[in-house]
């Protein structure tokens, strides 16, 4: 049973409006069942800038002076950014003790010790800063180049990760000892990211529907896109995931969340399966050949 009653109701035609302005924007979809979550969170801002109607909010994103602006408003009021650090641990155990080794290995043929990591979507940062915990606490890699970099469409978000203090919620999944040796106590109960770890990340706003502004990341070793393109429809996945295959270098890793799939979106993937879970990988170029026809 739905409660919410707007003051201001969105019409049938509004509610079309608003809604393929917004898949436009970021890829984020809303079928008409989904229509009062619209609703419910635009009214805010509505109430905000007083306006009378959907409409009048419509023409705001849409001509407005400071759409953009706006248009951050609406990502925070839309999306959800529940996380923790080290969150799905038998994947981030897949990256350790398989996924780095196998990169690892591969680059030292070559002479190269640089590994770079795109956290897309990264929330309040709790994933790109367990990546580099992890990386920390592998001594092969203590003289290896490594960037780790966290993106999201939210400013709001992206001020809390730079920011990088958390509170009980985002250490569900910490142990004791990740905790003692890597954060540093802050009043209030909640607690710091350590300078160590902090210097291996850097944060980005990012809209993963801007093709050029993605091209500019250059070449990524692993991609971790969890829990993200589960709001997207097919068309926005296609999208979204075809961005990924081209920032990643040949046999390079993206992995996604734990009930995110590529089946129906893509074939340029190949799924690797490992110890403790199934990772997509982007196929060295003679099979990406095959693949492709």
């Amino acid at each position: 049973m739905i409660l919410f009653a707007p003051d201001i109701p969105m019409s049938d035609d509004e509610f079309v409006l608003l809604k393929d302005l917004v898949y436009q924007y970021c890829g984020l979809h809303f079928t008409p069942e989904t229509k009062y979550l619209l609703e419910k969170r635009l009214t805010k801002r509505l109430q905000h800038h007083k306006l009378e109607s959907f409409r009048d909010y419509y023409y705001m994103l849409r001509y407005g002076q400071d759409k953009e602006k706006e248009f951050a408003e609406v990502v925070d009021s839309l999306t959800t950014n529940e996380t923790y650090f080290f969150r799905e641990d038998f994947q981030l155990k897949s990256f350790t003790d398989e996924i780095l080794p196998e990169i690892s290995e591969r680059k030292l043929k070559t002479g190269t010790k640089r590994l770079r990591i795109w956290s897309a979507g990264c929330s309040s940062g709790e994933e790109p800063y367990s990546i580099a915990m992890l990386l920390l606490d592998m001594p092969q890699f203590s003289d290896w180049h490594i960037d780790i970099i966290g993106t999201d469409i939210s400013h709001r978000v992206l001020r809390l990760a730079r920011e990088g203090i958390y509170g009980a919620s985002s250490f569900r999944s910490t142990s004791p000892d990740y905790q003692q040796r890597y954060f540093l106590p802050e009043p209030g109960g909640k607690s710091k990211v350590a300078d160590r770890v902090r210097k291996l990340v850097t944060f980005s706003h990012l809209n993963l529907f801007d093709s050029a502004r993605i091209a500019l990341l250059g070449k990524m070793d692993v991609i971790f896109c969890r829990n993200v393109i589960i709001y997207f429809d097919v068309a926005a996945k296609k999208r979204v995931v075809e961005n990924y295959y081209e920032r990643l270098h040949p046999e390079g890793f993206l992995l996604l969340g734990h009930s995110e799939s590529l089946i129906k979106v893509t074939n340029l993937f190949q799924l690797r399966h490992f110890k403790h879970d199934m990772v997509y990988q982007r196929p060295k170029p003679l099979q990406e050949m095959v693949m492709t026809r």
